[in-house]
């Protein structure tokens, strides 16, 4: 269930951001939710034995005729990206391996792989004895239809929708997914940075299964982008200033805006070096070498194109890119309507002195 409500501005050079609370419990400190990437390839992977009769993909419907449509503008004279915005959905980062070169679903695919994460999801709620398991559905907000356009990746560029690995990228990947949930969990730092309440990382992508909310808050000469998870927000510059000097990181970047037309384009780099850290998401991990384009277009009352580029000669082996479509319509996403309230999620909770605790008593038995 998605934590709501974002309250206030005023701060740095007219923003602030305040923001109410809501505690993370041990049980979500130690595990992540489940990726929806994940539910679709499973899904993609295992029809039902009979097709199972459905509407077809739920489309949201325009909020005006695009030829009538202007984009609004804020009262100093910039593009007005101001909002509650959700990208949350059921088309995964990356094209699941078994749809090959299919770049799109057909309507009735679409619409029977949306009954059948539904079905999927019911089923997984069950109580197994002597595990104590983690969050029930209940607790839940992913998205509940696929993208508009019915892609098979948010990935659009290299065309077959993955991303595109060097050796040693990879290398690193299969690492980290053989740690991942499994230890051994020796210290705080073999916890990912999510379960440690850090952040997963940029781009803004639909990775978890609830809290895939941002909101954007602007004033002459700055973009402010909270995003739910993690209570984390990024303050952007947009007044011509040059990037921070190279010896200055950040785990989220450094970085600068600008306007090219009626797009924001921002560009991050001075990450921090965290290869160390264990990542959720590998390709999201702080690193020198990863340089981040993003470009926010509004299009309509409700939707804004959202796009991102990611450059890393050491674990790409080219630029590669994704379009990932953010709305603030939630509803039409099947997620939870309202403003955001704050996901109080804190490093050094105690989830993490359990997991120690737990891991030297299996070490005892």
């Amino acid at each position: 269930m998605s934590n709501r409500t974002f309250w206030s501005v005023a701060a740095v050079l007219g923003i602030v951001i305040l923001v109410l609370a809501n505690p993370r419990t041990p049980e979500e400190t130690v595990v992540h939710a489940p990726d929806p990437a994940e539910e679709v390839a499973a899904a993609a992977a295992d029809p039902p034995a009979e097709q199972v009769p459905a509407e077809p993909a739920s489309e949201a419907e325009p909020s005006a005729d695009p030829a009538d449509w202007t984009a609004p503008r804020t009262p100093w004279g910039d593009p007005d990206l101001q909002g509650v915005w959700t990208n949350a959905t059921l088309t995964p980062i990356e094209r699941p391996a078994g749809l090959g070169d299919q770049a799109v679903l057909t309507a009735e695919e679409a619409a029977e792989l949306e009954v059948r994460t539904a079905e999927s999801r019911a089923a997984s709620d069950r109580f197994i004895p002597g595990n104590v398991g983690a969050y029930n559905q209940f607790w839940m907000d992913s998205g509940k239809n696929v993208t508009e356009d019915r892609r098979t990746s948010l990935i659009t560029d290299p065309p077959d929708g993955r991303i595109p690995w060097t050796e040693a990228g990879r290398e690193r990947l299969e690492s980290d997914l053989a740690r991942y949930g499994v230890g051994p969990f020796n210290t705080y730092e073999d916890a990912d940075t999510g379960e440690r309440c850090l952040t997963d990382g940029l781009p803004l992508v639909p990775l978890q299964g609830y809290n895939m909310n941002y909101h954007v808050l602007q004033s002459p000469g700055w973009v402010a982008i909270l995003n739910e998870m993690f209570h984390e927000y990024r303050m952007i510059p947009v007044d011509g200033r040059g990037q921070l000097d190279p010896d200055i990181g950040a785990m989220l970047g450094d970085s600068r805006g600008r306007w090219e037309g009626d797009t924001l384009v921002v560009e991050t780099t001075n990450f921090s070096d965290k290869r160390h850290f264990l990542w959720r998401a590998t390709w999201r991990g702080a690193r020198p070498g990863l340089h981040l384009v993003e470009r926010f277009t509004r299009i309509d009352d409700e939707t804004i194109d959202y796009e991102f580029t990611m450059t890393d000669p050491d674990m790409f082996t080219q630029p590669w890119t994704a379009s990932v479509p953010m709305t603030t319509n939630q509803e039409s996403r099947g997620v939870t309507s309202g403003p955001l309230f704050e996901y109080a999620c804190h490093e050094g909770n105690y989830g993490l002195l359990n997991i120690m605790r737990g891991a030297r008593v299996e070490e005892l038995e």
